[in-house]
């Protein structure tokens, strides 16, 4: 560590007109429901980002009443209650204001000579604040809770007003590429989503050309698709199309969890996927792995591009999460895998996705607020496909949209690897910025 770092305590630095810290606002059921400020909760703070989609907010007039609970950019976001107390994020110029709520607190610098707002952003996530907060939380048998006079005792390692600016600058750096990189994945996403839903849903080029216009496709695109829709029990769908039930397009694999006693099982290289780490559309992130000697002794394996469906957990009565394998997994009790039989693997992931509020009309409840989608009610869910020719040629564009996203996430996963190597380093002081610049002006 470099000897120009001083040691500092939040209340001395508050007291001094560098830092202010504060806490969020108590908002009322009546004064929410409106089209003015947003009223964050702790749940939209992850560790990689803030989420605004389905944020409630203030009726409008309220806001000089919430003013001084607004956000800031350049603000380090802090959870401060319950199960997710230390989950920390920042706030960037690119974000609309928002209004804390209680479970929130925030860090501002006060003197930007003093303390670069971005420091105070990544020495949120490093070891020293962690440990403090680990001694805060096994001070009390309470829920935990980082209230305002804990964060006022925390000790933080300054360096000099340029070396801070430096780590925020380099760490940024990376952060923001992470950030475009999850924007285009989104952006990626709902591009796929939207042609799947015109083609197979909506079935738009045949309607086009039904009606006499033309269906805005390269001609060997728009030759794939009939010119007339037919009835079916489903309505109107395309001529030579088949409506029919998932169980005739796939194979169906149950899951389940190998014994935790057995350590031959446990800490292996193939990955274990359970419906926590499915919050995206590529089930690529596991969070347990296992051995190949798990395989067949209380898990199976799913091949690549496989799609993998919730069918049991708290979260089943809010939504059905659809992943796809990007590698061959195992899987927990509470995942199915659908292998496709009659369907290109792209077009099954793409046709569950679609079908999501379908499968949480199929959710049943099976008791303390866990919901269940029965294997016989999902596979009851029924798909309209052309033959399989022509679903592999028409899938080639979602094909290649969801091997784009697959390679934005690959990057994200390599950068945030950076990050996190270079963090601790940096904000310890063991790695100096003259060394570091180079780091992230190389082959990032």
């Amino acid at each position: 560590m470099a000897g120009d770092w001083t040691e500092r305590i939040f209340a001395e630095l508050i007291a001094e007109g560098a830092l202010e810290i504060g806490d969020g606002y108590r908002a009322k059921i009546e004064e929410l429901g409106g089209n003015g400020p947003i009223f964050l909760r702790a749940g939209h703070v992850t560790d990689s980002h803030i989420d605004f989609s389905g944020v409630e907010r203030f009726h409008a007039e309220l806001a000089p009443r919430v003013s001084s609970k607004f956000s800031m950019p350049g603000d380090a976001v802090v959870t401060t209650k319950g199960n997710s107390t230390g989950r920390t994020s920042f706030v960037t110029p690119s974000m609309p204001p928002f209004v804390y709520s209680p479970h929130l607190s925030y860090w501002r610098s006060t003197d930007r000579n003093r303390i670069e707002g971005g420091f105070l952003r990544y020495w949120s996530k490093g070891s020293e604040f962690s440990e403090q907060l680990a001694g805060m939380k096994a001070s009390t048998d309470m829920a935990p809770y980082l209230s305002l006079v804990d964060q006022k005792r925390l000790r933080i390692l300054l360096p000099p007003i340029g070396e801070q600016r430096a780590i925020a600058r380099i760490l940024g750096t990376l952060d923001d590429k992470i950030e475009l990189n999850r924007r285009m994945s989104e952006t990626l996403e709902a591009m796929a989503r939207a042609l799947f839903k015109s083609w197979f849903v909506d079935f738009d080029p045949v309607r086009a050309k039904a009606e006499g216009r033309d269906p805005g496709l390269p001609q060997p695109l728009a030759d794939l698709f009939p010119a007339r829709l037919v009835d079916s029990e489903l309505g109107e769908i395309p001529e030579g199309w088949e409506a029919k039930p998932l169980r005739d397009w796939v194979d169906t694999f149950s899951g389940g969890t190998p014994s935790k006693a057995e350590t031959r099982y446990w800490n292996g290289d193939v990955p274990w996927i359970s419906p926590k780490v499915m919050t995206a559309i590529h089930a690529d992130e596991a969070d347990a792995f296992v051995y190949e000697s798990a395989v067949g002794n209380g898990t199976r394996l799913a091949p690549a591009l496989s799609t993998l469906v919730m069918v049991r957990g708290m979260g089943l009565h809010e939504s059905v999460r659809v992943s796809q394998a990007r590698r061959e997994v195992t899987f927990n009790q509470d995942v199915k895998a659908l292998v496709g039989t009659r369907i290109d693997p792209t077009l099954l992931l793409f046709a569950l996705l679609a079908s999501q509020p379908a499968l949480l009309g199929r959710v049943e409840s099976s008791g303390h607020g866990t919901g269940k989608l029965p294997s016989e009610r999902l596979l009851a869910l029924t798909l309209t496909m052309p033959e399989s020719e022509t679903q592999r040629r028409l899938s080639a564009p979602l094909r290649d949209l969801n091997d784009r996203i697959a390679t934005t996430r690959v990057e994200a996963r390599t950068l945030a690897a950076l990050r996190d190597a270079l963090l601790p380093k940096l904000i310890s002081g063991e790695l100096r910025t003259s060394a570091k610049e180079e780091i992230v002006e190389g082959p990032v």
